[in-house]
């Protein structure tokens, strides 16, 4: 007789490797992330923080590529970054990039820099073709600052926070990505460069609410 375990398996029609389960990166050296081998561009650098260690990106020509898109295959996630945007970026950076493969369907974040030593979060998802861009231009946040920011998608509405505080949200249809790669510091094609620090990142199968989130203190 089968175990029951591997009789669970049969029934579900799915592999146990296959199972979507919550990752956690803690970006805290420059060999590897979340057990995947990395590719290092330019110099980033391993720094202290009061939360422990994080990659530090000079806007010019730092960054990282890790081969997994860690969230492939998942009809509905929650993404989270905890991140620090440092004064004198420029004015458009993309800090964190998943993208498949085989198409140009990605994930983004990104932050708009005003010339009062602002920012505010850009958050784009591109899923078979239609793009979902939302600025929120509303939403002001100080530079030098160690901050929180999260995507959630349920497969029909995209939503995103900073801080745990609600910004913006708009209906769109979301299609799983494919296998893929991840670019910290700068999209995956070289351009639009981060200057600041990333500590940590989450992957989560499902919607999180807000109150489950990272916190930027712990």
């Amino acid at each position: 007789m089968l175990p029951i375990l591997s009789l669970l398996t049969l029934f579900l029609g799915v592999g146990l490797t296959s199972v979507q389960q919550q990752v956690v990166w803690e970006l805290d050296n420059l060999d590897s992330i979340g057990g995947h081998e990395v590719t290092v561009v330019g110099d980033p650098a391993l720094v202290d923080t009061p939360k422990g260690k994080a990659l530090q990106f000079d806007g010019v020509d730092d960054g990282i590529f890790v081969e997994v898109h860690p969230m492939a295959g998942w009809t509905t996630f929650t993404v989270e970054v905890i991140f620090r945007p440092d004064r004198g970026g420029r004015p458009e950076q993309r800090f964190f990039h998943m993208q498949e493969s085989s198409s140009e369907d990605r994930i983004l974040f990104e932050t708009r820099l005003t010339e009062d030593d602002l920012w505010y979060l850009d958050t784009f998802v591109l899923s078979q073709g239609t793009g979902n861009a939302m600025l929120a231009r509303d939403h002001k946040h100080p530079v030098d600052a160690w901050v929180h920011a999260a995507c959630v998608v349920d497969g029909k509405t995209m939503k995103h926070y900073v801080n745990g505080e609600f910004e913006m949200a708009r209906d769109f249809v979301y299609h799983p990505q494919k296998a893929g790669r991840t670019s910290l510091g700068v999209r995956q094609n070289l351009v639009h460069w981060f200057k600041g620090a990333i500590r940590s990142a989450c992957f989560t199968p499902s919607v999180l609410p807000a109150d489950e989130f990272m916190k930027v203190e712990d």
